[in-house]
């Protein structure tokens, strides 16, 4: 008999994104200086450090799409060291790195309305121009080191050669995001691993909740259950954490989604701008930490955000194949597949076409009705990894089949032809009784479609893991939302 798997429906909680979250001040910021008073954000941005020549986008698509990055980084905006008690505040060490340990891709419709926010795991195993494969964070890095190197062997200055090719480094991220997602990247913001803390104390801190209560050195998060809020250094910990968390990156990706929601209802209502100290603390952390594009007018882009003010931001990630890939080389990566991505994102910022469905509308159960143990949730996994939501996953407890099929209200309901098509084909046979809209995959033992071992095989996509019985499961969460509900509790 097929060992029994149970995944239960994801509840309603963000999802988890690796790495810093740095740019979630950024982003609040970018959201929620709108209707406080024109005149006091011209002097909040003056002071930022702006960049030139990113080969960026003009916008020409009906919406801003603006490249957020949380770089581990040691120094300020400006290149300065942080100093000895920053760094030990930070947990941060004395090693310089340009990691770009947090990636997102904001896109804000013209009409300002509202905007939806796509993180990036920074582990994903993507292919980035002039490198090859790689982890998505080591774009920038091995990017800049490269072309370092050969601007050292012209004989150009160091000065000079670390602007270059630092220069160099951000493009090639701005590329790898374009070419993973399909949207081109229009604007560009940066902030520093000291940016998070000191935005973070501007705005008063911010309310998180927790499932359980942690206590974890090498991140320095040490927190209780429940609802409480934290100053800067504190929230740097806990985004940071990566051990001891139950989905371990993913989880991260939560803790980041939850504490910028959060962020952004903080901003909202602190009423920062009518506060001078408060105004003038959040204008020194902007113009010590922020990096922006030359090619960007803020102030204008902010009176289109007005309509921003309710918190209508949108928070979600991109599919993930395999959280626990590997490469050849015995590399740990996350696993994704840039077709499904493409339809993810499209589907998120309305590029599905006329009546059209897209995977991240679908929420499909998966049964096993095979000799074969753990097919559905090879299956399930698959499945997400192309943006589709999964439901139950379990074994068949209906009448015996020996055909594998999609079941539906009716043979050509548009949610089951897309399961079945991404399935390799499946047949869609119509059940009475069935809810309008529900799917439902019963695998018997003729499947060889994505998640079996034949699917693993002649997989041309690179989606798959080295081996298909440790691929992990990873069905999308429900979204999250900037709302005033309160914290969203994650672990």
């Amino acid at each position: 008999m097929p060992q029994k798997l149970s995944y239960a429906r994801p509840a309603r909680s963000p999802r988890a994104h690796p790495g810093r979250v740095l740019v979630a001040a950024l982003a609040a910021l970018v959201f929620i200086v709108t209707g406080f008073g024109w005149h006091s954000i011209d002097g909040l941005i003056s002071g930022i450090e702006r960049i030139g020549d990113l080969g960026l986008g003009g916008g020409s698509d009906g919406a801003t799409d603006i490249l957020m990055v949380g770089i581990d980084s040691r120094t300020d905006a400006h290149g300065n060291p942080l100093s000895k008690t920053e760094r030990a505040m930070l947990h941060a060490g004395d090693e310089v790195g340009t990691n770009t340990d947090t990636i997102i891709l904001i896109r804000i419709p013209n009409n300002g309305r509202s905007a939806t926010a796509i993180s990036i795991p920074r582990d994903s195993y993507v292919n980035i121009p002039g490198i090859g494969m790689g982890k998505i964070n080591s774009a920038y890095g091995s990017t800049k080191e490269l072309a370092r190197q050969k601007l050292a062997a012209k004989g150009v200055s160091d000065a000079e050669a670390d602007k270059e090719s630092t220069k160099a480094g951000r493009e090639a991220l701005i590329k790898t995001v374009a070419g993973l997602t399909g949207i081109t990247v229009d604007h560009y913001a940066e902030v520093g691993l000291l940016g998070f803390v000191l935005l973070t104390d501007a705005v008063g801190g911010v309310q998180v909740c927790l499932n359980n209560a942690v206590d974890e050195p090498m991140s320095g998060a040490d927190f209780s259950a429940g609802v409480q809020r934290l100053n800067g250094a504190q929230a740097l910990s806990f985004v940071r954490q990566r051990h001891d968390l139950p989905r371990g990156d993913l989880d991260r990706i939560v803790r980041q989604q939850a504490y910028m929601a959060s962020l952004v209802h903080q901003a909202l209502s602190a009423k920062i701008l009518a506060n001078p100290s408060k105004l003038d603390a959040l204008s020194k952390a902007m113009g010590r930490t922020i990096v922006l594009d030359d090619k960007w007018d803020v102030l204008d882009f902010l009176k289109q955000l007005q309509d921003l003010s309710g918190g209508q931001v949108r928070f979600e990630t991109i599919p993930v194949a395999d959280l626990n890939g590997t490469t050849d080389n015995g590399e740990s990566v996350v696993r994704v597949d840039s077709s499904a991505v493409h339809t993810y994102v499209a589907s998120l910022v309305g590029r599905s076409g006329s009546g059209g469905v897209t995977p991240s509308q679908v929420t499909a159960d998966v049964y096993n009705a095979s000799d074969t143990s753990g097919l559905a949730g090879q299956v399930a996994q698959a499945l997400a990894g192309k943006g589709f939501r999964t439901g139950t996953v379990d074994n068949w407890s209906g009448a015996p089949v020996s055909t594998s099929r999609v079941l539906a209200a009716s043979t050509s309901d548009p949610k089951a032809e897309a399961v079945a098509k991404a399935l390799g084909g499946l047949p869609v046979r119509a059940v009475p009784g069935t809810p309008e809209g529900a799917v439902r995959v019963v695998l018997a033992g003729d499947y060889s479609g994505p998640g079996s071992a034949a699917g693993e095989l002649f997989d041309m996509s690179g989606s798959s893991s080295s081996s298909s019985s440790t691929a992990t499961p990873v069905p999308p969460a429900a979204p999250i939302d900037a709302g005033q509900n309160g914290p969203k509790c994650v672990n």
